[in-house]
C-alpha cells in the first residue's frame, strides 16, 4: 500500500500526445493501474469499451474537451492536465463543462497528491475542486498569468467560484 491509498489499484486513464509525459504519469503513479493513450480516437475506444476510476486529460493535441465530455456520460472523474491551455479561459471551460480538477503541468510531480485528494473529496461526497483551491491558490494563478487589472482579476474568480457552484455533474 503506498501513501496514497485512494489511488492505490486505481484504473485511470491517461491521455496526452507527448509520450515522455505519458511515461512520467505512469512512473508516478505507479500504485495505480495505468492505462496509456495519445489520440483522441485511441482514448475515445478506451472510454467506451473500459471502465476507469479517473482520467487524466491534456487539453491540447488530443481534444481534452471532447474526451471529457465523453467522461463526464460513462460518469468517469476528469482532470485536465495542460501546459500550453493554462488560462483564465481553460480554467473556466473546464470547471463549466464539468472536469474535477485542472492541473498545470509544472506541478506534475505532485499529482499523487492531487488526485488522492480530489478522489477523497468525491468519496466524502464534497467538491473535488476544494482540494485543488487550497494546494493552488488565488496568488499561484496571478503569478502565473501576470498581472491583471485589480477588477478583471476579482471578476475572473467570481466567475470562477460561480462556475464551481453551477458546474454540471
Amino acid at each position: 500500500m503506498s501513501e496514497y491509498t485512494l489511488l492505490d489499484g486505481k484504473k485511470i486513464l491517461i491521455v496526452d500526445d507527448e509520450a515522455d509525459v505519458l511515461d512520467m504519469l505512469e512512473e508516478l503513479l505507479e500504485m495505480c493501474d495505468v492505462v496509456k493513450a495519445s489520440t483522441f480516437e485511441e482514448a475515445k475506444n478506451l472510454l467506451e469499451s473500459q471502465q476507469f476510476d479517473l482520467t487524466i486529460l491534456d487539453i491540447m493535441g488530443v481534444n481534452g474537451y471532447g474526451l471529457l465530455e465523453i467522461a463526464n456520460e460513462k460518469g468517469v472523474p476528469a482532470v485536465m492536465l495542460t501546459a500550453h491551455a493554462f488560462t483564465p479561459g481553460n480554467l473556466l471551460r473546464s470547471v463549466k463543462e464539468g472536469a474535477d480538477s485542472y492541473l498545470p503541468k509544472e506541478e506534475i510531480s505532485n499529482i499523487a497528491v492531487f488526485l488522492n485528494e480530489i478522489l477523497g473529496a468525491i468519496q466524502k461526497g464534497k467538491d473535488p475542486w476544494e482540494p485543488w483551491q487550497k494546494k493552488l491558490p488565488q496568488s499561484y494563478f496571478e503569478k502565473r498569468w501576470g498581472a491583471l487589472s485589480k477588477n478583471t482579476t476579482q471578476d475572473f474568480w467570481d466567475q470562477f467560484k460561480a462556475s464551481i457552484k453551477n458546474r454540471k455533474k
